[in-house]
């Protein structure tokens, strides 16, 4: 299906970009070793004990993990072993890298989820061919995952992938101490579109004002999801107010720059947009769900006000 090509091929690159590595070993100057191996073509993290390296993995999870496994208080069984029971986690593919070449050892670590086994001293070639081939093997079944979180009509996210990402950013953004903001966007009048212009026209402005959403992004892991209907959702992990409101500023314009006539809005001559915006600060109290009301209350009041506007408030 052509109509869904490019929107695949463009979560991917958008999801993945630079490929971080967590390297995980107790001893500096293997670190070093695979930081020189790697440090050109990768975001290269490092973690010097287990425990930091599960903390690393909830905050800024990595694509792959070099982990060795002789560490001072948790080993690296244990740490796969962790990492394999967390939803959050599970997908990140391991590597085992040890000085300890045991068939048996080998075996019970790839029983544990691992993906390969590297012996020590690294060759530097060897491990960037293996690294390389298991990214590549990630980012397939991240894509593969994705895909049935895509929306067929849009070609962005669709309401599922919104319900279970909202939540999980606001868990991080509570971890992390960092803002979170989310903005609801209604096409104004967009019953009287469709039925001034039919509802073949009516996807296809769909598809455009999707492509104008997106486009206005800033970052990796910002997203959009048609939420439903003609209605989209925009989530913005560590967004501050103030710039989730410039963004949601140029999303209105954007949309207004597609020159989309609609003869029958109450608005304007062409397609408009309403956006409510809501953003949890480092003082805000709730939850998710709180957020997305306040988000729903903004949207409402917009509409209220003329339409063709933004609304914004801070939980």
């Amino acid at each position: 299906m052509p109509e869904t090509d490019a929107p695949a091929a463009d979560l991917l690159e958008s999801s993945h970009g630079k490929p971080k590595l967590l390297v995980v070993d107790d001893q500096p100057i293997n670190i070093q070793v695979l930081y020189q191996a790697f440090a050109k073509d990768y975001q290269v993290f490092m973690a010097t004990s287990g425990a930091q390296a599960l903390v690393l993995c909830k905050d800024n999870p990595p694509d792959l993990i070099l982990l060795d496994i002789v560490m001072p208080g948790m080993d690296g069984f244990e740490v796969c072993q962790r990492l394999k029971r967390d939803e959050a986690t599970r997908n990140i593919p391991v590597i085992f890298v040890t000085a300890h070449n045991d068939p048996a050892q080998e075996t019970h670590g790839l029983s544990l989820g691992a993906v390969d086994f590297i012996g020590k001293p690294v060759n530097p070639s060897v491990v960037r061919a293996r690294v390389k081939t298991h990214l590549t093997l990630k980012f397939q079944s991240d894509l593969m995952r994705k895909l049935v979180f895509l929306d067929g009509l849009s070609g962005v996210f669709n309401r599922r992938y919104f319900d279970q990402q909202l939540p999980t950013e606001w868990s991080r953004a509570v971890r992390s101490n960092a803002p979170l903001s989310l903005i609801m966007v209604d096409v104004d009048c967009f019953k009287l579109f469709n039925d001034c212009y039919g509802h073949q026209s009516g996807d296809d402005c769909l598809r455009q004002i999707a492509v104008a959403l997106k486009g206005s992004l800033k970052r990796p892991a910002d997203l959009v999801a048609r939420y439903g209907g003609e209605e989209f959702a925009c989530i913005l992990p560590d967004t501050p107010f103030d710039d989730a409101l410039a963004l949601a500023s140029e999303m209105e314009r954007r949309v207004r720059g597609l020159y989309i006539a609609h003869k029958a809005s109450t608005v304007a001559s062409i397609v408009t947009i309403s956006a409510g915006l809501a953003t949890r600060t480092v003082d805000s109290v709730g939850d998710a769900p709180k957020l997305l009301g306040l988000a729903d209350d903004q949207l409402y009041l917009a509409k209220e006000s003329g339409r063709g506007r933004v609304q914004g408030k801070v939980l």
